[in-house]
């Protein structure tokens, strides 16, 4: 008896260590605070937008001027030159030459016609070693000249179109994720506080069922009740040690699952404090449909998806037909022995290059990647009209759902005091023997249901709540858009 006395008391020891530490009391709002703050869930979206942000900044960065220097320092050959003799015969020289080259370059990307522009400007030394060793200098003080594609898919104008949906897609997600966030710490929440329900009626029915055994034993000491009621209140004073048992380690668990998600490591115990009011307003469906199309970040990944499909069959129209690039530079250049008059008097020169490549036999395989392509965008395209429809049902749906919650908040808070009061009237009818402890259980059996029907109903439209708002990112109740310092979330 004694070594299971110790063993129990080992076991139980975390328990208790944990209970006595300072308590750490929170209401429902600071719990959503801390959620969006400060837990790994709200970590990881903050990352997400910033990825998506500087994405989107690289997007912005290929439409600005981009400023280049480059050089060469050294460049070493060695090789055999073929020399010419008068006679008509060659001569083969070995060669050793260092050249060192140094040049600026401002280039700038067009959106409308998917070419670029360039400015540059260059310096080469070449330093032939050896016998007959010399020095000279070739300068480019400055080379303006543009390159074109002529039938190629203009990547910087689907880019234009894309990007700027896809980045305010990457902004309203983050709201978004705030608001299933809240939704997340609310069902952790109301899974704490039906742990410390439960724990609370364990106490009660423990301490009552105790009160009431030892009054059964009175009576059947001197005959007023049958042997069977007595053990029936024995067992149900068992069953309530039991469960008293389980609600003390149940609520340790929902404690440490909701500090987990709340990133709370401290020695702190946990309270709650279970909100009791709720906010009251009904919700009109053309009204959130509205809310929802305008804002909610699944409507610009539909738009997303159909401009991409669209992209994919221009760059597979584009890929399978004559493809040209057009390359032209105008310059001035000039060459010398010496540094200071590599700048004299510089000679301009030209160029100008048009390529050509067109595909003579590929078995069809161009004209199999557009068909792919536009059977991708029906495809696309279907798939986008459905969600979108089954949005509008759901978005339906889950107003129906909302606007009952307030009166299942009513009827169960209602139907908790009831049940309150149907037990203690039961239970003094049980102690002058008026009824039987059947009857007894079952009114303690309903108040203990209809407690956590509460608690439920609670959870449930503290749930749909955020629901509604993480549907059309705005917030009804105030009657304003859901918004959030983006700038803060890059620092």
């Amino acid at each position: 008896m004694k070594r299971l006395i110790s063993i129990v008391s080992i076991t139980l020891l975390p328990v208790i260590a944990f209970a006595q530490n300072p308590v750490n009391r929170l209401t429902y709002e600071e719990v959503i605070q801390l959620a969006r703050e400060q837990s790994p869930q709200a970590i990881l979206a903050k990352h997400r937008f910033r990825a998506a942000y500087w994405q989107y900044r690289t997007y912005v960065a290929e439409l600005r001027p981009n400023l280049t220097l480059n050089g060469t320092i050294p460049q070493f050959t060695r090789s055999l030159v073929r020399y010419q003799n008068p006679d008509g015969t060659y001569n083969y020289i070995e060669e050793n030459s260092n050249t060192t080259s140094l040049g600026l370059s401002l280039s700038q990307n067009i959106g409308f016609t998917g070419g670029q522009i360039f400015i540059r400007s260059n310096l080469e030394r070449t330093d032939l070693l050896g016998a007959n060793k010399t020095t000279s200098y070739m300068s480019v003080p400055v080379s303006i000249g543009f390159s074109q594609p002529l039938y190629a898919m203009n990547r910087l104008k689907w880019s234009k179109r894309i990007e700027p949906i896809k980045y305010e897609e990457a902004r309203r997600s983050f709201i978004q994720s705030m608001e299933a966030i809240a939704m997340d710490a609310t069902r952790l929440f109301f899974d704490l506080a039906m742990a410390q329900q439960n724990l609370e009626t364990a106490k009660l029915n423990y301490s009552n069922t105790d009160t009431l055994y030892k009054i059964a034993q009175g009576r059947y000491n001197i005959g007023t009740i049958a042997e069977n009621e007595l053990l029936q209140m024995e067992l149900s004073f068992l069953n309530a040690g039991t469960a008293l048992s389980e609600a003390e380690v149940d609520l340790q668990l929902k404690k440490i699952r909701l500090k987990s998600y709340l990133g709370l490591n401290d020695l702190y115990d946990l309270e709650i404090v279970v909100p009791d009011s709720i906010p009251k307003f009904d919700l009109q469906f053309d009204n959130v449909l509205q809310l929802a199309k305008q804002n909610n970040p699944q409507i610009l990944n539909f738009q997303r998806q159909l401009l991409e499909a669209d992209r994919d069959v221009a760059q597979a129209k584009a890929e399978r037909g004559l493809n040209a690039n057009l390359y032209a530079s105008f310059g001035l250049t000039q060459r010398a022995a010496e540094l200071k008059d590599a700048y004299i008097d510089p000679l301009d020169q030209q160029s100008v290059r048009v390529g050509i490549t067109i595909p003579i036999l590929d078995w069809g395989l161009g004209r199999g990647k557009v068909k792919m392509a536009q059977s991708n965008r029906e495809v696309v395209r279907t798939t986008v009209e459905q969600s979108l429809a089954d949005f509008e049902q759901d978005v339906f749906l889950k107003v129906m759902q909302f606007n009952r919650q307030d009166d299942q908040v009513k009827i169960a808070r209602k139907a908790d005091l009831v049940s309150q009061n149907r037990y203690e009237v039961t239970k003094q009818r049980f102690l002058i023997g008026k009824i039987d402890v059947l009857t007894l259980n079952v009114a303690q059996s309903e108040r203990d249901q209809a407690k956590q029907r509460y608690i439920n109903t609670l959870s449930n439209f503290w749930q749909y709540y955020y629901q509604m708002r993480r549907l059309t990112l705005f917030d009804i109740e105030k009657n304003q858009p859901i918004t959030t310092d983006f700038e803060l979330l890059l620092k």
